[in-house]
């Protein structure tokens, strides 16, 4: 462009600028490749995942793998056909056809069944601890941005708040190992991942919470108190409400990151194999919070790095992680509706 056609208020060209143009265009490119990469790895847990998750026939749903608890694949050859069938199917076959009591068989551990107790032990993980973070994050960021007194010992603990959140998860589950299992006695259970967990997103909670309290105008607290208010009343009344989008905002980043770790539970909630589910076979009802279960990522865990891999457990791993992702989706998307409807209410 000649000096003639340029814009007055444009800037004329120099090195600077191009140096600019070119760092602009870099991180473009590195934000298109972290997509691109991303894309392919969600798309391949998709595409191989769905052929285990999806049938050809009706009701198009593998219904099995959805309602049956993790077992053995035996693969036999019988009347010149290779069958496969579940630990539990194959001993009914034997019983049934005494001729093939001793067939010889190929067994696969976790290739066969379904991931129902994987299902409901990650979902009750996942609100127990996210219940347990929402009620102890939002009553400690209540007291640090409307209550304590601002100074260095404040500023201390908000620095301790943030160190928290990057310390490795295997911390906090060597931490709840040595906390809630060994030390309180409450063994491999439901209530030591609950507390493990939410002790290891209560930083997120705090800091996104206190955020939002900030966020929310001087006046409304001011108004409050002039009409007679008591702080507590300010506060539950006219703050708390129009901070709950952003305290919500930090439970979808909770939530992503708890149902998604394998270290802390492993440690102190989950179980590889469980014959029963967490409301079975209870003589008391602490009996459900002091008992492990089993959960998806210590399941993808162990099928795809602790037994010997083979095509039949390549589809539970990419089975169990399609079905992970659209839970942890399906969670995180009703806090989202749950915020967008709380944020349309609460508007100034």
């Amino acid at each position: 462009m000649s000096p003639s056609t340029r814009h007055e208020f444009q800037s004329p060209p120099s090195a600077a600028r191009r140096w600019e143009s070119a760092a602009l265009w870099l991180f473009r490119i590195a934000t298109y490749v972290i997509l691109i990469c991303g894309a392919g790895v969600f798309g391949n847990i998709v595409v191989k995942g769905s052929k285990t998750v999806f049938t050809s026939t009706a009701p198009f749903i593998n219904v099995a793998f959805f309602t049956e608890a993790p077992e053995s694949l035996y693969v036999f050859e019988y009347q010149g056909q290779k069958r496969e069938m579940g630990d539990r199917e194959f001993r009914a076959f034997k019983t049934t056809h005494p001729e093939a009591k001793d067939i010889k068989a190929e067994s696969y551990v976790y290739s066969a069944g379904g991931i129902f107790p994987c299902i409901v032990g990650t979902v009750l993980l996942v609100l127990g601890s996210m219940m347990i973070a929402l009620t102890l994050g939002v009553s400690a960021a209540v007291y640090l941005s409307e209550y304590a007194k601002q100074g260095r010992a404040v500023t201390l603990i908000r620095l301790a708040i943030l160190n928290l959140a990057g310390v490795p998860s295997i911390v906090f589950g060597l931490f709840g190992l040595g906390l809630f299992v060994i030390y309180l006695d409450w063994n491999v259970s439901l209530l030591a991942g609950w507390f493990t967990l939410a002790f290891m997103v209560l930083p997120v909670v705090i800091t996104a919470s206190e955020e939002s309290l900030k966020a929310v105008p001087k006046g409304f607290r001011e108004g409050s108190l002039a009409l007679g208010a008591t702080k507590w009343q300010t506060i539950r009344k006219n703050v708390l409400p129009y901070a709950l989008p952003g305290i919500l905002t930090s439970s979808i980043l909770g939530i992503a990151r708890v149902a998604g770790e394998t270290a802390p539970i492993m440690f102190t909630a989950a179980y590889v194999v469980r014959d029963k589910l967490p409301w079975e076979g209870l003589t008391s009802v602490s009996d459900f919070f002091f008992q492990g279960v089993m959960a998806l990522p210590y399941h993808i865990y162990v099928v795809s790095s602790k037994i010997p891999q083979n095509e039949y457990t390549e589809r539970v791993q990419y089975g169990t992680a399609f079905v992970f992702l659209v839970i942890v989706a399906l969670i995180a998307t009703c806090s989202i509706v749950m915020r967008n409807k709380l944020r349309n209410r609460y508007k100034w």
